[in-house]
């Protein structure tokens, strides 16, 4: 059992590097917009973030959510451990459920003050692009970790759909906040079938009308199903501007401590109407 949760976090590792330098690279060879602030300190303050969320969430999970497949396995909880479903089905419907779960997830933290306060955090970065995938408050990491693991203990997903689907959560968040460029053809086709930067840049506009949509992370479907999809951002992607409207200094969008202090600072008025 140690060795299968060993070959998970190789599995993880190499697939965050690898999916990490092909866009960083893309995004050097052919960017989509550009960037209004110096690498070095956004960077180093957004990928600081991300080892700071990996420790924690290892000393709080040391097994993380495939853990807690695998506990839910052994004591026979959750909904495939009561239907009779081919293995295969039980995989791709659990990673499917798991999606739409992120997506609604991702809703509830533009609607509820409070979490919209830590969610924040990932949106007053005011350029865009692959280490913006990965800029998450800790204290959001937490929370997000407990809603995936109620999911998976409510589906008994097997722990090959959690080992695949954080792969491709992780994955598709790097690729869908890079900017880099496509020809448009290209991202009209994909974008039925995956989130696209271009797809999902509306999301991080300053314009609450296009920061509250396309919630997507993997699949699309949801934003054209619920009817939080939205095309193009009014300004166009090579003039709009990014972030929230109230933090618009680069000390906050790119100090690492100023991004863990944010949501604690006293709400402003622009606070409260955000997750309006």
């Amino acid at each position: 059992m140690w060795e299968f949760f060993q070959s998970e976090a190789g599995i993880r590792l190499s697939c965050f590097f690898g999916v990490f330098v092909v866009m960083a690279v893309w995004e050097l060879l052919a960017p989509r917009r550009p960037l209004h602030f110096g690498k070095p300190w956004r960077w180093g303050s957004n990928l600081g973030l991300v080892v700071l969320n990996s420790v924690l969430l290892r000393l709080v999970a040391p097994l993380g959510a495939v853990g807690v497949a695998v506990f839910a396995e052994s004591q026979q909880w959750g909904l495939f451990h009561y239907v009779d479903a081919p293995g295969w089905l039980a995989v791709l419907v659990s990673v499917i459920l798991l999606d739409f779960a992120i997506y609604l997830q991702h809703v509830l933290f533009h609607v509820v003050p409070w979490f919209w306060r830590l969610h924040k955090v990932h949106h007053v970065d005011l350029d865009f692009d692959v280490t913006t995938g990965l800029r998450f408050h800790t204290v959001e990491i937490l929370l997000s970790f407990g809603i995936k693991a109620v999911a998976v203990l409510l589906l008994g997903a097997p722990a090959l759909a959690v080992l695949i689907f954080e792969v491709l959560l992780n994955a598709a968040s790097m690729f869908n906040h890079s900017n880099i460029r496509m020809p448009l053809v290209v991202d009209r086709a994909l974008r039925w079938i995956v989130v696209t930067p271009d797809m999902h840049r509306v999301h991080h506009s300053v314009d609450p009308r296009e920061t509250h949509s396309n919630f997507g992370f993997n699949a699309p479907w949801w934003d054209r199903l619920l009817g939080t999809y939205r095309d193009q951002p009014a300004a166009g992607h090579t003039q709009m501007d990014l972030g929230v409207g109230d933090v618009r200094d680069e000390q906050t969008a790119t100090r690492l401590h100023r991004m863990l202090t944010l949501p604690f600072r006293r709400e402003t008025k622009e606070d409260a109407a955000g997750s309006e």
